[in-house]
């Protein structure tokens, strides 16, 4: 389901939906010197929100679909009919694309927010730093 600004703040408002930031995150140069500090740019997203950077691409590698998916389950709890909501800049496709994936692994109430944090903020919302969820991986038996 589309979201519009007034819609996503009373989602917000009500503490019942887990925001998902999708915007991207530029990785490490690989061609910087050993001793050269990486510093990536910072981003804001939507205060409370959860951001889950790169898996809103066309195309996923298995590593960053398994990081997708294991982050979906821990912030749900495993809980397929947990409403979540979808978001990156105003009219960003990624966050289209990664509302899609979760229908798709079976998430009953998901929304897209088009209008992201461009829209968020034009609205009055606040936005704050954030990091994005780890990358880690499954733990073998």
């Amino acid at each position: 389901m589309v979201v519009t600004n007034r819609q996503a703040m009373k989602l917000w408002r009500a503490g019942r939906t887990i925001f998902i930031d999708i915007f991207p995150r530029a990785p490490k140069p690989g061609n910087l010197h050993k001793e050269t500090v990486w510093r990536p740019m910072p981003h804001k997203n939507i205060p409370g929100s959860h951001w889950i950077a790169n898996v809103g691409f066309g195309v996923l590698s298995p590593e960053l679909q398994s990081y997708f998916q294991r982050s979906l389950a821990r912030l749900t709890n495993d809980n397929k009919a947990a409403a979540i909501l979808f978001y990156c800049l105003a009219d960003c496709w990624m966050s289209w694309n990664a509302a899609k994936r979760a229908l798709a692994l079976g998430y009953k109430t998901v929304f897209w927010y088009p209008e992201g944090t461009d829209g968020w903020a034009a609205f009055g919302g606040r936005l704050e730093r954030s990091e994005p969820l780890p990358m880690e991986r499954p733990k073998q038996d």
